[in-house]
């Protein structure tokens, strides 16, 4: 993959390098997260889709480019440990699924900073690398709005928007392809892998742990081992 280059369209335009970051995190209520590793996981899900929330969620405020992190969600147990990091939590007011829970996190993200670049982060990035999200935020600095695909290249992880640009996220499914239509640019960059890697699947959840997974996703991750041993 290669460097992102800002189109002619865009330089000068809505460059916001050498900021800080406000991120969005969307956390579903954990009796409802990561169904799909059911079959691999069992009743490890729910513990499980904390844990990457909250790796995720380190990770980002270990970040140098990261002012905050803004997580929308009606999860109370989530919501506790969540701001004992650090986080702010915003409940999901609208209550109508995924985008409509960013734009509202944007939105109260940008309240009394009106000037804030923002940027949706998925919850579900166990082994995310504060150095690479730097890097992916540095790049999306350079233009209006900007997202890194997934893994799988098919959805995305990240999607920015530099400050008065709405972020009008179009998350799900293959957004990959809705974020590119939208005129969102698509960030292209080696070795960003902890970024990219979210877990839907018990496949993908032993390819982050390929990555190196962060402290709260490692110990379950190894209680979940040892379970499987006994």
């Amino acid at each position: 993959m290669g460097p992102t280059r800002t189109p002619a369209r865009f330089r000068g335009r809505g460059v916001v390098t050498n900021t800080a970051w406000t991120l969005v995190v969307p956390l579903k209520p954990l009796a409802l997260a990561k169904s799909r590793l059911a079959p691999s996981v069992g009743e490890a899900r729910r513990a499980l889709a904390l844990a990457f929330a909250l790796d995720t969620v380190a990770g980002a405020l270990a970040c140098a480019a990261v002012r905050n992190v803004v997580v929308v969600t009606d999860d109370g147990t989530a919501a506790s440990e969540l701001s004992a990091l650090g986080a702010r939590i915003v409940p999901d007011l609208p209550g109508a699924g995924l985008n409509a829970a960013l734009a509202h996190g944007a939105r109260a993200a940008r309240t009394g900073m009106p000037g804030a670049a923002v940027a949706a982060l998925n919850a579900d990035l166990p082994a995310l690398r504060p150095t690479e999200l730097q890097r992916v935020l540095d790049t999306a600095g350079a233009f209006p709005r900007a997202f890194l695909a997934d893994a799988a290249g098919i959805g995305t992880t990240l999607l920015s928007a530099a400050p008065g640009v709405e972020l009008a996220p179009a998350f799900g499914g293959p957004s990959r392809a809705r974020h590119s239509a939208s005129g969102a640019v698509e960030i292209r960059l080696p070795g960003v892998a902890s970024v990219r890697r979210d877990v839907d699947t018990g496949e993908d959840l032993r390819a982050a742990a390929l990555l190196g997974l962060g402290r709260h996703s490692s110990a379950r991750y190894a209680a979940l081992a040892g379970a499987r041993r006994r």
